[in-house]
């Protein structure tokens, strides 16, 4: 950081550690032991669409890399965009098998970041459910990746746009151990409707 930005006030942004999806499965047995939420298997991420054909064919690749155990029985990841025009990618793995999970995650984040489109990576998510059978209440770790820190995020059942703030706070207390959590609250975006929560 220079003089210039020092007296301008501008901080020199946070280098992405993709690396600290790795302490999910560890942060997920935490999870389950302290609130009683346990993976679902499903996990997202969020990036912005580039038009062109070098975008297209990273897509691809992501797409043949994580789809290689399909003729195994693997289930082949999905492609959404949301309403704000951001594209998803959705990966699916047994519940019990998060490491798994986390790895795709982490592919699709470093092909991404290494094929020079890291500027349009979002956030990555991993979805959680109550334990309980009759807790049909949902979480989601969101990575961003910009920032290299993990928030919880806890929609409230039904259709409404609301979140569970007491629920997030209390993971947040959770996990703090196990995961860098990001302590700015302002930056705890609401995902509504993302795919794999």
């Amino acid at each position: 950081m220079g003089l210039l930005d020092a007296i301008l006030g501008r901080s020199k942004p946070v280098r992405p550690d993709l690396d600290q999806l790795f302490a999910v499965p560890s942060a997920a047995l935490t999870l389950q032991a302290a609130a009683g939420f346990t993976p679902t298997g499903l996990g997202s991420v969020c990036f912005a669409g580039v038009e062109g054909g070098g975008f297209a064919r990273l897509q691809e690749d992501v797409r043949e890399l994580l789809d290689a155990d399909t003729e195994r029985g693997g289930i082949p990841v999905e492609f959404s965009r949301d309403a704000y025009g951001y594209t998803w990618l959705l990966a699916r793995h047994p519940a019990d098998d998060s490491a798994a999970l986390v790895n795709d995650l982490h592919a699709v984040n470093t092909l991404l970041q290494d094929g020079g489109f890291g500027p349009q990576l979002l956030c990555s998510l991993i979805g959680f459910r109550g334990a309980e059978s009759a807790d049909s209440r949902s979480l989601a770790l969101v990575y961003l990746y910009k920032r290299g820190t993990f928030y919880p995020f806890a929609p409230l059942p039904g259709d409404a746009e609301k979140r569970d703030n007491q629920l997030e706070l209390q993971v947040r207390g959770v996990l703090g151990d196990d995961l860098r959590v990001e302590k700015d609250l302002s930056r705890w975006f609401p995902v509504w409707g993302a795919p794999g929560l």
